[in-house]
């Protein structure tokens, strides 16, 4: 679970129209020194909306979890940590969790995030 001050962080979706066709856009709000702030997020892959849609669905936010990983370059020995995102929500009558992995959309959204998680 990705938390600030104990408060859960939700990915939220709002509807655009584009070509007379509607289509979400997901954003993080957030407050970084004082300034109300939104990242841009998208699925790792174009195929990865419908994954998206499965996830919310209907809802327009669901719960941003983080997902530690570590890689161990066997020739040098060093070791990379970080965390990959996910999205996730739980089908309230089965109880079922769905995820879907999310990136930041751009360089400076992921600075955002970085500093917001921060």
């Amino acid at each position: 679970m990705a938390t600030i001050n104990d408060k859960t962080i939700f990915v939220e979706r709002e509807t655009y129209t584009k070509d007379d066709k509607e289509y979400f856009s997901y954003f993080i709000k957030g407050n970084v020194r004082g300034r109300d702030i939104r990242i841009g997020i998208i699925p790792p892959d174009f195929g990865g909306y419908v994954v998206l849609d499965i996830v919310f669905d209907g809802a327009m936010k669901a719960e941003l979890q983080l997902k530690p990983y570590e890689i161990r370059d066997d020739k040098t020995k060093k070791v990379t940590k970080g965390n990959s995102f996910v999205v996730v929500s739980k089908d309230e009558a089965t109880g079922k969790t769905f995820e879907c992995p999310i990136k930041p959309s751009r360089k400076s959204d992921k600075a955002l995030l970085d500093m917001l998680l921060a």
